[in-house]
């Protein structure tokens, strides 16, 4: 299986097809597998490279801190070590922060960026907000990892002809390492990048799904914030659009990489 070493963590990775260099980024909880609808289609045309972030999938759990800053050395090393020039860019949620990130502070490694239900802050400020917080901490801690997948797989998976991906997502987050994934969540707490966004220069697209946790508001700031940046939002979705709405989402996609590149 390939590995990359990216300060002193090793990091899995996988290319399929040829093509124009097209790098995914997963979020919280999830890994390479959240793609593979994505890898099939893109990977006839494009280069997709789609990796597991440190502490997630086969990726090391090593010890230490995390947080988006740290989450975005490790992509900007796997592009290095790859010897891709430039990539194109897409995050979804933690992804979509990482990626964020990734084109402010490394903009030579960035063609283009797709966030996708990303907002460009995770605030702590109301009671609510840090009520979430802990329930997600009281869930790893006192319920398990088990219990948190079936949560989270309720809710953003409910409907009745989604079951087996219900079924399939709650046994992925199952499988997360308890700290690993506790690490993961502090570090989007207070993360912000609100005030940076017009330093992004690359052709962007924000994708919001009409019944996302994250308000349709978050992406019309990132919309409004970023200089070239696009906003499509896909209707009858919930947080993981690139699996309730595959199609949609991989041909929304596509239309943009064509635009920004013909």
């Amino acid at each position: 299986m390939p590995f990359l070493s990216c300060d002193t963590v090793n990091i899995y990775y996988e290319i399929h097809g040829q093509g124009m260099p097209l790098l995914f980024i997963h979020g919280l909880g999830s890994s390479t597998v959240d793609w593979n609808a994505q890898t099939n289609y893109f990977s006839k045309n494009y280069k997709v490279i789609v990796f597991d972030l440190r502490g997630h999938g086969q990726s090391g759990k090593v010890p230490g801190t995390y947080s988006i800053s740290l989450f975005a050395d490790d992509v900007a090393c796997l592009i290095k070590k790859l010897n891709i020039q430039r990539a194109n860019v897409v995050g979804i949620s933690l992804g979509g922060m990482i990626g964020m990130h990734l084109a402010v502070y490394y903009s030579d490694l960035v063609k283009s960026l797709t966030v996708v239900n990303s907002p460009s802050e995770f605030p702590q400020k109301t009671p609510k907000a840090r009520f979430q917080i802990l329930l997600r901490f009281f869930i790893i801690k006192v319920m398990g990892m088990a219990w948190m997948g079936k949560v989270l797989a309720r809710r953003l998976f409910p409907k009745p002809d989604q079951e087996k991906t219900r079924k399939e997502m709650a046994e992925r987050w199952a499988q997360n390492d308890p700290k690993a994934y506790w690490k993961s969540t502090k570090a989007l707490i207070n993360w912000s990048i609100t005030g940076q966004l017009d330093k992004i220069s690359c052709p962007t697209l924000i994708v919001g799904a009409e019944f996302d946790y994250f308000p349709v508001s978050d992406k019309e700031l990132l919309a409004s914030r970023i200089k070239n940046a696009t906003l499509s939002i896909i209707k009858d979705s919930r947080h993981g659009t690139p699996l309730d709405q595959t199609e949609i989402f991989n041909k929304t996609v596509e239309g943009f990489l064509k635009r920004i590149h013909e």
